[in-house]
């Protein structure tokens, strides 16, 4: 029985990084497409391909997943997999809720809040000094890095540019917008198929198929960026929407602008800090920054204030749902 569990866990993984590739789609192309620098197709492709390079580029937050958010010490066998089970399936329910309605929501606190709830339910130990430390700060950090950032850049370019052609300026951001879009697509593998990995390695870990000291396998690593690439070619034109018309209608500048100074945020928080930081708040932050460049009341506030709200709401709805989800799979495994 529990390696039919690990199977339909690692399998469940897999759906997860397949639902947050389309979920997310829209973070890496949304601007570049917007501002007709890619066509939607085209766009797909590079942010797939960039999506399972990126994946391959560190394991810095594959292992705050895998090994610092619950007590992995604390649970085993059946007992640790149903935690697992439950953790992604109410990061799944919460994922399709926000697609359905259009709001781009972060897949990663999703994913955590399932892992905190389903801990929680089934009564293992939370490590809430490394939550603190690796998600929360992070969470609040990126999204004004994204806004503040953007905002300056954009400020800046509009200085550097003041004189120039604007036809010839806009032909030259759009062509730049390939780079950034890539850019873009490539931190979003390197953070988004991390963490699918760190939760196959925690359910490799608490069945006993690994040890807390060991790598990520080469196979969990090909499975993940496979996953979240075939998830983004699929497409997620509903935030897609949401993220390049209804926030902002953005021009070429801004939208390289944006994209620019999410992407380097994301190399950051990965890189530096092991930290799973939220791609969808980055972008969306970024895009907010670089539309107020414009005027304040440029930026549609009230669809912002929409998806500020569902931010607020993921982590303990993830939770919530991931708690009923353990309970349930519990009473279903006996």
């Amino acid at each position: 029985m529990e390696l039919t569990l690990v199977v339909a866990v690692i399998a469940i993984a897999l759906v997860f990084d397949y639902t947050n590739g389309f979920h997310d789609a829209a973070n890496a192309i949304a601007t570049s497409v917007s501002t007709r620098a890619l066509t939607p197709r085209v766009a797909l492709v590079l942010a797939a391909v960039m999506n399972f390079v990126g994946a391959f580029l560190g394991t810095d937050v594959a292992d705050t997943v895998g090994r610092g958010v619950i007590e992995s010490t604390e649970v085993s066998g059946v007992d640790g997999l149903t935690v697992v089970l439950g953790a992604l399936l109410g990061a799944i329910s919460w994922n399709l809720i926000t697609w359905y309605v259009g709001l781009p929501s972060s897949s990663s606190h999703a994913l955590i809040g399932g892992l905190v709830g389903a801990a929680l339910a089934g009564s293992v130990g939370v490590q809430w000094g490394g939550i603190l430390d690796k998600v929360l700060i992070p969470m609040v950090l990126s999204p004004a890095i994204g806004f503040l950032g953007a905002f300056g850049l954009m400020v800046a370019t509009m200085w550097l540019f003041r004189k120039a052609n604007p036809g010839r300026v806009n032909r030259g951001f759009r062509r730049a917008q390939t780079v950034s879009a890539a850019a873009m697509a490539l931190g979003h593998g390197l953070q988004d198929a991390q963490k699918t990995m760190g939760v196959i390695f925690l359910a490799l870990l608490v069945s006993d198929n690994v040890a807390g000291d060991d790598p990520i396998p080469t196979w969990v690593k090909v499975a993940a960026a496979s996953a979240i690439s075939l998830g983004t070619y699929a497409g997620g034109w509903r935030i897609m929407r949401t993220l390049g018309r209804r926030i902002i209608d953005l021009d070429p500048a801004r939208g390289f602008a944006a994209e620019t100074v999410a992407a380097s945020t994301l190399y950051v928080m990965a890189i530096g800090l092991g930290a799973p930081v939220s791609t969808t708040h980055t972008i969306t932050s970024s895009v907010m920054g670089v539309g107020a460049t414009k005027r304040l009341s440029a930026v549609r506030w009230g669809v912002a204030r929409s998806i500020v709200t569902a931010w607020v709401l993921t982590i303990p709805m993830a939770a919530s749902m991931a708690a009923l989800a353990y309970v349930l799979a519990s009473m279903a495994l006996g």
